[in-house]
This record gives C-alpha cells, sequence and structure tokens, in this order.
C-alpha cells in the first residue's frame, strides 16, 4: 500500500464514534466526546487527566475536565495506527507508524509532551501493545515471513525475541503489571481466545473457552481484573477483528474465573486495542461506533 492510499484511507473513515468511560464496578457509562472521524485505542494517562488516542494518522491528547483536544506532535511519524502505549511513569509514548519506504508499521518512542520519535523495531510489520514495568522492554504482534507471533525487544532496539510459534494468529501482547507474564489472544486452540505465558514464552496457558472470539486482554492496574473484547462467531472469523461490528466487553478474574459482561455496542477495531484501565481499577476507556 502507498503512501497517498494509505492516508486516504485514514483520512476518509467518516463515521461517528464516540469516546466512553465505563465504570466497571456500577456499570455506569459516560460518553465524554462525539466525533465525524473515526477516533481509536484511547489510553488513560496514569495521572487519569487525559486519554490518548489516534485520529487520521495523527496521535491526540484529549483533557477530560476542559473537555478539549490538543494534538501531540509526532514529528515525521503521521500515518500512527492504533496500537500506542505509555510508559509506566507516563513521560514517553510509544507508536506504531507505517511511514517508513515500505509503508509496514514499526515502533517508535518520543517524549509525552512531543518530539522527534526515535525508531526501536528495524522490521517491519509490527504492531506494539505492551511496555514492561520495569521500563525495559517492549511486546508486540510481529507479522514475519506470513505468521503473527508475539515478539519482545529492548527499549533501544536490541534483541528482537520471538515468543510464539504457531501456525495460527497471535496478537495483543501485554504485560502483567507484577511483570511476571504476557497476556496475549491466539487462535492456537481454534477460535480467538485468551492466553498468558511467561515473559520467556513458557508455560502458555489457555485463560478463556468462550463460543466467542476474544481479543485484547488488558489488565487492571492491581493486576485483578482482565478486561477483554469478544466479537459473534457468525460475524468474524477467528484472525479478523474489523470495526463496526456488535462486540462485548468482557470482564473476569486472572484465573479466568467469574467471567462476565460488562457491555455490548458496535464496535471493534479500534474500540480498546491497547490498555485502556485507569489507575483506579474502577475504569476502562473505549470506543464505540454509531
Amino acid at each position: 500500500m502507498e503512501r497517498e492510499q494509505i492516508l486516504a484511507y485514514m483520512n476518509d473513515r467518516f463515521q461517528r464514534c464516540q469516546l466512553n468511560i465505563l465504570n466497571v464496578v456500577t456499570r455506569e457509562k459516560r460518553t465524554l466526546k462525539t466525533f465525524d472521524q473515526v477516533i481509536e485505542a484511547p489510553n488513560w494517562t496514569p495521572d487519569g487527566q487525559a486519554l490518548i488516542y489516534n485520529r487520521q494518522g495523527l496521535i491526540y491528547r484529549y483533557d477530560i475536565e476542559t473537555d478539549s483536544e490538543s494534538i501531540i506532535d509526532t514529528g515525521f511519524a503521521d500515518l500512527c495506527n492504533n496500537d500506542h502505549v505509555l510508559s509506566p511513569d507516563g513521560s514517553e509514548l510509544a507508536i506504531s507508524h507505517m511511514g517508513e519506504d515500505d509503508f509496514e508499521s514499526r515502533i517508535y518512542i518520543l517524549p509525552i509532551e512531543g518530539g522527534t520519535p526515535r525508531r526501536v523495531t528495524a522490521n517491519g510489520g509490527s504492531y506494539l501493545h505492551g511496555w514492561s514495568p520495569d521500563n525495559k522492554k517492549l511486546t508486540y504482534c510481529g507479522v514475519r515471513e506470513g505468521f503473527d507471533a508475539i515478539y519482545s525487544i529492548n527499549l533501544d532496539g536490541t534483541e528482537e525475541t520471538r515468543l510464539t510459534y504457531n501456525d495460527g494468529h497471535d496478537d495483543g501482547p501485554e504485560y502483567s503489571p507484577d511483570g511476571k507474564k504476557i497476556w496475549y489472544n491466539s487462535t492456537k486452540s481454534g477460535l480467538m481466545q485468551i492466553w498468558k505465558m511467561n515473559c520467556d514464552g513458557s508455560n502458555q496457558e489457555q485463560v478463556t473457552n468462550q463460543e466467542m472470539n476474544c481479543w485484547f486482554p488488558h489488565l487492571s492496574p492491581n493486576g485483578q481484573k482482565v478486561v477483554y473484547l469478544a466479537y459473534r462467531v457468525d460475524e468474524v472469523a477467528p484472525i479478523d477483528h474489523p470495526a463496526d461490528k456488535h462486540v462485548q466487553l468482557r470482564i473476569m478474574q486472572t484465573d479466568g474465573s467469574n467471567d462476565q459482561l460488562l457491555i455490548e455496542f458496535k464496535g471493534g477495531q479500534g474500540t480498546i486495542n491497547v490498555n485502556s484501565w485507569s489507575q483506579d481499577n474502577e475504569h476502562i476507556a473505549y470506543v464505540s461506533y454509531e
């Protein structure tokens, strides 16, 4: 795909969508803002004052109290997709940008207030999802030689390590708050389900066994709860996660017990691609579509 095609795709996504927050305890929903163009993948800042999301290839900050939006200066990185995360202390932002010569996604890091991005992954097809709590590594979905697998890499771009080997599709990796596990979603058992493993790829364990396709597990800051996105099996193939579908946000304990429906709506791609928990362990941010 050429640069003009990518820009046209990002700029032509005119569809009304909402930026929402949901109290996972009371189930109270609050719509913060409605947009006429698609926004995706809200991250909550550690201070709870703002949400970070992407729109039309750029990264934005939305301040909740003032109901105001501003662009974060990402320099040359103007083809950012919905795979972005904040550093553990909130001082830096890691993004996935598609602007190299081959227009494949690569990972970069820049200051949270904006600046010139520094490239981390040399290889294209790198879709960021997690930043380790010890501030040493990133984990991401890597598309290499036709396979989608989970990788990790040092922040300085050294030691890209493949962690999963599977003929199916692995995606959405994220570190647990204690840094001991990586959670992800995989089709290795058939439907897309939630899995977890040690950070070196050992001890892979299936957590969900739903008659749904389950994506993007996100752990609460205290490590007690997991929120994930679920698609109907009659609407979406296991390896796909399109937008504008009937989806559920579900919540469970980290051992897979007490799995419950939080809310159902039209969403999917861009709804919760990256961790969107608030630091109070009670709220998640998400995007829904009209």
